[in-house]
């Protein structure tokens, strides 16, 4: 073994043998549980969201409520209007938890921002969730306000409206996976956005137009869409007499939906952080 005379070294300093330095070295931190992280992620997403989204807010909100008022003129009533203002709803939340979210993910992955958070002693599901669920809270006033004017547009009772307390958290979970699963596999950051905008466009299509007025083919595409158990959801509420067992059963059917896309997104979010 090589032995460096002290006279070499800076200051005359001993040299520092390999078992010393480990002895030594600080322990890493142990690795942040999962509820904790997501709600710092939660916390400082939401915050973020309060300054920069509020005007995208405010444009989601205006072009649902748009798209009934132009609807008032085509649809007289029952099932029609009750389709119309259920998804024009849940459109404000696939603005802003899929449209948005793609965009997030796409502009984080290529800035190398998902490098920052792959140093951080947190779970990749903390990231994924935290997110999700911040773009998804996010569109709550915008939710009501829209279910509020359509009814009062449509002349839908206003009563059963305390459904959006369901229907805001599972569709938005069902669509802020999708958005972060587009944006993070997305290989670039335009292609995420085109991903995040045609996803929305789905949903307005798919969502606003009556379920019985589109092509059997179409409809069956409808049937894959996340948010179109949330629409079905909020729209059997608006029935004098709402059927709430297929009311559950809609909603049964977008939290599981909501459950394997941010799964799906938890599984991009660590393919995307290890490239």
């Amino acid at each position: 073994m090589s032995t460096v005379p002290a006279e070499a070294l800076p200051n005359g300093a001993l040299p520092v043998r390999a078992h010393d330095a480990e002895e030594g070295a600080a322990p890493l931190a142990p690795r942040a549980r999962l509820l904790p992280a997501m709600a710092a992620v939660y916390r400082a997403q939401l915050s973020r969201a309060r300054v920069a989204r509020i005007p995208l807010l405010f444009v989601a909100t205006f072009q649902s409520i748009g798209i009934m008022v132009l609807m008032r003129g085509v649809v007289d009533g029952g099932s029609e209007a009750r389709a119309v203002v259920a998804g024009s709803t849940v459109l404000v939340v696939a603005f802003v938890a899929l449209n948005l979210l793609a965009q997030y993910f796409g502009q984080l992955r290529a800035s190398g921002g998902l490098d920052h958070y792959a140093t951080l002693p947190v779970p990749p599901a903390a990231v994924v969730l935290g997110a999700a669920g911040a773009y998804a809270s996010f569109t709550v006033p915008g939710t009501v306000v829209t279910a509020v004017a359509g009814s009062v547009l449509f002349g839908l009772p206003l009563g059963q409206l305390w459904i959006l307390g369901a229907v805001v958290p599972l569709a938005g979970a069902a669509l802020a996976g999708l958005g972060a699963a587009l944006g993070l596999l997305a290989p670039r950051q335009e292609l995420a956005t085109l991903l995040g905008q045609l996803g929305m466009s789905a949903a307005l299509l798919l969502g606003v137009l009556p379920a019985e007025r589109l092509p059997e083919p179409i409809g069956w595409a409808r049937d894959l869409l996340p948010s179109t158990y949330g629409v079905e959801a909020l729209a059997r509420t608006f029935d004098p007499h709402p059927d709430w067992p297929a009311v559950g059963l809609d909603l049964a059917i977008c939290g599981a939906v909501g459950v394997v896309s941010l799964a799906v997104a938890t599984w991009a979010y660590r393919r995307a952080a290890v490239r």
